[in-house]
Formats: structure tokens, C-alpha cells, sequence
């Protein structure tokens, strides 16, 4: 089990990971040992999550989002299988605590009349120095 917060938990058959070889420099150990994490999360199908969650969570995941409603994360910053395990499940945490945020609903709000009428004479004084920049006719 994957603890969110106090009051989302995932079980464990929404989650499945896969192990495989690193990319990349580092010389026997990567050509050897298959340390690089794969964790899938099966966000479409999960009970725990509520639907605007799991429509955030969509658009927060971009390209590791997948066409049947999975999530895929993968890590393979360190040599050991077990430090990469960790990093996955948190970035998945992490992908899910912002996802669990709704956003601020935002206001409109009047321009004050004070900013109009600045915004109108700022116009005005621009126009002016604009218009004495044609060409000067000699004086006869």
C-alpha cells in the first residue's frame, strides 16, 4: 500500500513495477544489473481517487500518461534497484498531492478609475511626444 495523505491510500494491485537495465555510462554495473525502475499506476481504474483528481492528475502528468489510463514513471538516477524504487513512488506521491489541490477559482475585477485615467494621459503625453517628431518647416 501507497499512503497519500490521511485519507487516500492505493492498493497494491494499482500499482506494477517493472525492472530494467539503465541507459547510459557506467561500465559493468549498468551492463549487468537492472536497475532502473518502472512504475506503473493504473490512474483511470483507481476507486481511491476522485474523478476532478483524477482530471488534474491527467493534465499534470502530460506524456507519462498513457492511452489506457496509466500512469508511468520512471527512475534510474542511482545504482541501486531499491533507491530507485523509492524515487518513483515518491514522484508518484508528489504527482498526486498536486494533483489533489483544486485551483483558486479566479475573479474578475474592474479596472479603478484612478488607473483609467492614468492609462488616458499616459496616452495622451505619448501621442504628443510622438507628433512633435515629424519634420520641422524652416521659418521664412
Amino acid at each position: 500500500m501507497l499512503r497519500i495523505n490521511d485519507h487516500i491510500t492505493l492498493a497494491d494491485w494499482e500499482l506494477s513495477e517493472g525492472f530494467s537495465r539503465s541507459s547510459g555510462p557506467g561500465g559493468q554495473n549498468v551492463n549487468k544489473v537492472e536497475t532502473a525502475v518502472e512504475l506503473r499506476f493504473e490512474a483511470e481504474r483507481s476507486p481511491n481517487l476522485p474523478d476532478p483528481v483524477k482530471t488534474r492528475l491527467k493534465r499534470l502528468a502530460g506524456r507519462r500518461w498513457t492511452n489506457d489510463g496509466a500512469i508511468v514513471i520512471r527512475a534510474e538516477e542511482t545504482r541501486s534497484q531499491i533507491r530507485n524504487r523509492e524515487m518513483a513512488r515518491a514522484r508518484l506521491v508528489e504527482l498526486i498531492q498536486k494533483a489533489l489541490v483544486a485551483p483558486k477559482r479566479r475573479i474578475p475585477t474592474k479596472p479603478t478609475l484612478g488607473s483609467q485615467r492614468r492609462r488616458l494621459t499616459a496616452k495622451t503625453v505619448r501621442g504628443t511626444v510622438k507628433s512633435l517628431r515629424g519634420k520641422v518647416e524652416p521659418d521664412e
